[in-house]
């Protein structure tokens, strides 16, 4: 039996599959990111699962794809709490970005790019994904993300530069003062989180030219700063990941084309792909 998890800051997707009986249980749980939770608030989490209960010693095979794991310490900390929960189990922690290049590349050379409350990218040559000087945190960089526009949307709100139209949507939307975003942006544990909550007002009015103004200038740092910082960039596929690229993607694959980029796969989850990757891999490896 395999579980097999993607989870960003914000929320985590869940696949639990029987070796012969397809998939038994489908669920989602708050974000698991071992920079902001400990062991013993990661196995609270699942544990808080009651339809997952029943199968905790039947599950065999762990392959839990997560933000926040990529150093050997961080991994650690979502593995011991795995494992304590799911004691029969071999557990595997690799960090998001292996998610979104098995969901999207496959087997095939490419990028791969999560856009989403944080953002970042990879290039997998088909064997191998290779780590790169991205991923840098919505303080030093996150273009393009959630997070990113969710800040632009409530600086250009407090400053009065939000057109008057969407001022008044923003506000009536939110009802925010100065005072109470600089309580939650410098005072609550999980800021990224706070200011990408903002990024769904742009859903309303994604055809807004003052919106798809702000969409393609993200876009565009996102690109100019990550995917161009691969030389061979023009000639490769490059996937998206993540609800910022989903919801915005007719803006994006503009953006994309203008700067002579081969659009691929974009999705709004990876799980489906991943689990179907994961356990084509597994059987291969059986036969």
């Amino acid at each position: 039996m395999f579980l097999i998890a993607d989870s960003g800051s914000s929320k985590a997707d869940w696949v639990l599959t029987g070796s012969n009986s397809g998939t038994l249980l489908e669920f989602r749980t708050n974000g698991i990111n071992p920079f902001f939770l400990s062991e013993k608030e990661i196995t609270k989490i699942l544990l808080n699962i009651p339809e997952l209960q029943p199968y905790l010693k039947e599950v065999k095979e762990i392959y839990f794809f997560g933000a926040g794991c990529s150093s050997p310490d961080r991994r650690e900390v979502v593995s011991n709490a795995l494992s304590q929960i799911f004691k029969n189990a071999f557990v595997n922690v690799e960090n998001d970005l292996a998610a979104a290049v098995y969901a999207t590349c496959g087997n095939k050379e490419g990028l791969s790019c999560i856009l989403g409350t944080g953002s970042n990218i990879t290039y997998f040559d088909g064997k191998e994904i290779h780590p790169g000087n991205h991923g840098l945190g919505y303080v030093l960089g996150d273009e393009g993300s959630g997070t990113y526009f969710g800040k632009k949307l409530i600086t250009s709100y407090l400053y009065g530069t939000l057109p008057l139209h969407l001022h008044k949507a923003f506000q009536e939307a939110y009802n925010l003062t100065k005072t109470s975003v600089i309580k939650q942006v410098y005072e609550n544990p999980s800021p990224n989180f706070y200011l990408a909550s903002f990024a769904h007002f742009m859903s309303s009015f994604k055809t807004d030219p003052f919106i798809v103004d702000l969409l393609t200038a993200g876009f565009d740092e996102f690109i100019q700063t990550n995917i161009k910082a691969y030389p061979n960039y023009n000639r490769l596929t490059c996937h998206f990941i993540g609800s910022i690229a989903y919801h915005f993607q007719d803006t994006l694959k503009e953006v994309c084309r203008v700067n002579n980029i081969r659009t691929g796969k974009i999705l709004k989850h990876p799980i489906e792909e991943l689990n179907k990757f994961i356990l084509e891999r597994e059987m291969k490896d059986l036969a």
